[in-house]
């Protein structure tokens, strides 16, 4: 057995300049702080500050009568959650001049949108846009093991046997796949309604192990994506964006931190 201590986690040190961390610490506009720099009212580890000086991680700074330490946290990538009609296809340009969703996103200033998965152009709900690609990758990989749950109408007689049949498994043409997990939700004259969990996201995955068992699927619509779940307020063709709050909690659902990161001054003492 190895008796080495675990490594700890490094990170490349960050410097940032003193009015820009002061100001986004909620000390003051930048330009008032840079006054204060200027008559000398700021101090860095105890000397004076420059107009234009770098902090680090660690250093003191004292200012207004109180000290602050420079820290370092994550910066919180955005995430939007699209409600898709059918008809979008999930391309950013389409040759054909079809509506893509990313014509209904909003715009980013010196950022964009990275797709989470994809739905097919006759499937609708919830899909998933975010600016960190390690978020993006990391939810999509199948060993995340992230599932995503569907409701879908199904078009023909459904058997206990076809159920059992689509859990335990069946052979499609690129590999073996099965539902997790089939509830039923309502039933028509020819119609029944199910909600079906997959552990992957293979293309037209939940269409093709429904006609695997020869009934076929007419409606079908993404109502969650791991942790997140598609809002009943949110109407096709609306997106909303994950608060912050809401942003960490997936981070920490799925096991993740953002690599980006910034310096604030965190009051110690009076």
């Amino acid at each position: 057995m190895s008796t080495q201590e675990p490594k700890q986690r490094r990170h490349t040190p960050m410097s940032e300049r003193l009015q820009k961390v002061l100001a986004r610490s909620g000390q003051g506009s930048r330009r008032q702080i840079e006054k204060d720099i200027e008559a000398g009212q700021v101090l860095v580890n105890g000397k004076k500050a420059s107009l234009g000086q770098a902090v680090k991680e660690g250093d003191k700074i004292n200012y207004k009568k109180r000290v602050f330490e420079v820290q370092r946290r994550p910066i919180l990538p955005k995430v939007l959650l699209y409600n898709k009609p059918e008809g979008e296809i999930c391309t950013r340009h389409d040759p054909e001049g079809r509506k893509t969703v990313f014509s209904n996103l909003p715009k980013l200033k010196n950022d964009r949108w990275i797709n989470i998965g994809r739905l097919d152009i006759n499937t609708s709900g919830l899909l998933l846009f975010t600016t960190d690609g390690k978020l993006a990758n990391h939810l999509m990989h199948p060993s995340a093991g992230v599932d995503r749950e569907y409701a879908c109408r199904v078009f023909g007689e459904v058997t206990d046997e076809m159920i059992e049949n689509l859990k335990r498994g069946v052979e499609l043409e690129d590999g073996p796949a099965r539902f997790s997990d089939i509830q039923k939700a309502g039933e028509g004259e020819s119609n029944q309604w199910f909600h079906v969990v997959l552990m992957e996201g293979r293309n037209r995955e939940v269409r093709r192990l429904w006609e695997s068992q020869g009934v076929q699927v007419n409606r079908l619509k993404r109502v969650r994506y791991g942790p997140v779940f598609l809002p009943k307020k949110l109407r096709k063709g609306q997106s909303m964006e994950l608060s912050p709050k809401d942003v960490k909690t997936l981070y920490e659902d799925v096991g993740l931190e953002s690599d980006q990161h910034e310096l604030v001054a965190k009051h110690v003492r009076r």
